[in-house]
């Protein structure tokens, strides 16, 4: 998906006020197993990723709890950076050579206190992030691991050639052998 239709993806902005928002944002090539978002630091800006995947965990004892994966089109903020300018809780990390635009919010906020729509896309792009959370929350809740794992499928068809079984079943909340036997099952 390319930077503009993401932008719009979130709201419609007129063209003048999507072409400040384009000039603060640069093109980035990142490569494979780098840290976008660190957990205990404030993270400086949101990303839109256009090529490759992304992981977003959380660091647990020994482990890594997946909480999810971002694909092309996807926007990848720590909200708590974003809203409160404060470290946040997660860590994103690349799964692949990636392509992503960043905005840095302080620019970001500086054209919030100066044109309305893009103060609004603002508002609107912190409704989703909200919007996933829940999303996220509600599927951990009341969906299987086999349920989940067909949503995944279904959202990024070669997700199992191109991110690691272990990050699927930490993702999944279950064991590799359990994940094992949920692919059998769906085969």
């Amino acid at each position: 998906m390319e930077l503009i239709d993401a932008i719009q993806q979130i709201a419609i902005l007129p063209n003048a006020e999507l072409e400040k928002l384009l000039f603060i944002t640069e093109r980035i090539e990142v490569e494979k197993n780098s840290i976008l978002i660190d957990k205990d630091r404030t993270s400086k800006y949101i990303y839109f990723l256009t090529e490759g995947i992304c992981r977003i965990y959380y660091p647990k004892e020994q482990k890594e709890a997946v909480l999810d994966f971002c694909f092309p089109g996807d926007s990848i903020l720590s909200l708590k950076s974003y809203v409160h300018n404060t470290p946040g809780y997660e860590i994103v990390d690349t799964l692949e050579n990636c392509v992503l635009y960043r905005i840095p919010v302080s620019k970001l906020q500086d054209l919030y206190n100066s044109s309305l729509p893009i103060s609004n896309w603002g508002r609107k792009l912190a409704e989703l992030e909200t919007l996933k959370i829940e999303q996220r929350l509600m599927q951990t809740l009341f969906k299987t691991a086999t349920e989940r794992y067909g949503d995944l499928l279904t959202k990024e068809a070669n997700v199992l050639q191109r991110i690691k079984l272990g990050y699927i079943a930490s993702y999944l909340g279950v064991t590799q052998v359990t994940l094992s036997r949920i692919r059998a099952e769906i085969k």
